[in-house]
């Protein structure tokens, strides 16, 4: 992407009080990037410390962003952070674009999900040692240089991973200390490690309204324009 599309991007999703409700076009409208599906959902918090925020999940129909569902959303217990200056264990949500590539949970998969759905087991891990080969990955087993204080054994979050999404933040190619494993989940008691998380049925409706070939992504990011969206 040139970087002239993605300052657009961010402004876009970064101003929403700039314009007046009543001429305001969907919020996907005035991205410059939404991923090049027809599926998109935004994460949007109030401010760059903020905590809590809304998830909404939209359809493109006519040439229009359409809404298709929202919820209540958590994000990470220190706020957000731009997604290329995001360090591991800063407990801070990445701001960005970013790719859906499958679903995971203890639970079976809601009726109707579409995603390739893996089932947890007592055995799978995502680990998050800097110093393994598989970091940032699910392994199952835990792999050998993976060590257990530095990763996740997934079963052990029973509220959390009943239901989720991963989120392709540092995903596809690694970048050491920056981060491993965020996904869009389940609320747990309070703010998240730097997921997004969301009540249990709007996790399980997003499952179903989720279809792979329509790729959606997610945009995370703030009103306030503090801090910005980046594609990578």
């Amino acid at each position: 992407m040139r970087p002239g599309a993605v300052a657009l991007a961010v402004s876009s999703l970064l101003t929403l009080g700039a314009v007046p409700p009543a001429q305001a076009a969907p919020l996907p409208d005035r991205m410059a990037d939404t991923g090049g599906g027809t599926q998109l959902l935004t994460a949007v918090a109030p401010e760059r410390a903020s905590t809590k925020g809304t998830v909404t999940w939209w359809d493109r129909k006519g040439g229009r962003w359409v809404k298709a569902g929202s919820a209540p959303a958590r994000f990470g217990a220190n706020g957000l952070v731009e997604g290329t200056a995001r360090r591991q264990g800063t407990d801070t949500t990445p701001t960005g674009l970013y790719g859906l590539p499958y679903a995971f949970g203890i639970k079976a998969a809601p009726r109707g999900t579409a995603y390739t759905y893996r089932r947890v087991h007592r055995d799978s891990w995502w680990c998050q040692d800097n110093d393994s080969r598989s970091y940032n990955r699910w392994t199952e087993p835990r792999a050998a240089d993976c060590r257990a204080a530095e990763s996740e054994q997934l079963i052990t979050y029973r509220a959390q991973y009943a239901y989720a999404l991963v989120i392709d933040f540092n995903y596809e190619r690694p970048v050491r200390g920056r981060g491993a494993g965020i996904f869009l989940h389940v609320d747990g008691r309070g703010a998240t490690a730097g997921c997004v998380s969301v009540p249990r049925d709007a996790m399980r409706r997003i499952l179903v309204w989720a279809d792979p070939a329509k790729h959606p992504h997610i945009a995370v990011g703030t009103k306030s324009g503090t801090t910005g969206v980046t594609r990578y």
